[in-house]
């Protein structure tokens, strides 16, 4: 029986998970009760645990909707290894040159070309104030396995690890 984890154990199992993962959603309120979502990489992780930054063009859509309803979902995948979380945070929108200059990856000139000075570029920092993670065992033969156990008992294998964690108070 797996030992239960504290609630720092489990926030550092989410950044773990997350950490490689190069491509998360994001997820805003759009017009209405309309849910929109788009791919976003995640340019760093401030030193409290909890902060995530991303580049985005100002005057967006996207930055838009986050002045309007702050709530924003960010969901992250890696099949190859079976793990999924769901990041909830509360999202903002900052113009910070020195952090733009802080998190600036030679990457990012696709978007910017005029370099982390670039006057149409808007950070957006989501603080997680929950998260819930599926990691799951990746491994063919554990799968195999999985599914003779099913065919013979009638009753799914256990599915992994699943976890709803808290930032709040962190």
């Amino acid at each position: 029986m797996a030992e239960a984890q504290t609630e720092n154990q489990q926030r550092e199992k989410v950044r773990e998970l997350i950490k490689d993962v190069k491509t998360t959603v994001m997820v805003t309120h759009g017009d209405g009760d309309k849910l929109r979502g788009r791919p976003m990489v995640a340019a760093g992780l401030d030193a409290d645990g909890k902060t995530l930054w991303f580049f985005s063009g100002s005057g967006t859509e996207k930055t838009e909707e986050i002045a309007k309803n702050d709530r924003v979902l960010l969901s992250y995948s890696d099949p190859s290894s079976q793990n999924y979380v769901s990041v909830s945070g509360t999202a903002r929108v900052v113009r910070d040159v020195a952090k733009q200059k802080e998190l600036w990856q030679e990457t990012m000139k696709t978007w910017f070309p005029d370099g982390p000075e670039d006057a149409r570029i808007a950070l957006i920092a989501v603080e997680m104030t929950g998260a819930e993670y599926w990691d799951s065992p990746s491994s063919t033969l554990l799968h195999a396995y999985g599914y003779v156990k099913a065919a013979v008992t009638g009753q799914p294998p256990k599915g992994g690890e699943n976890e709803r964690v808290s930032f709040s108070g962190s």
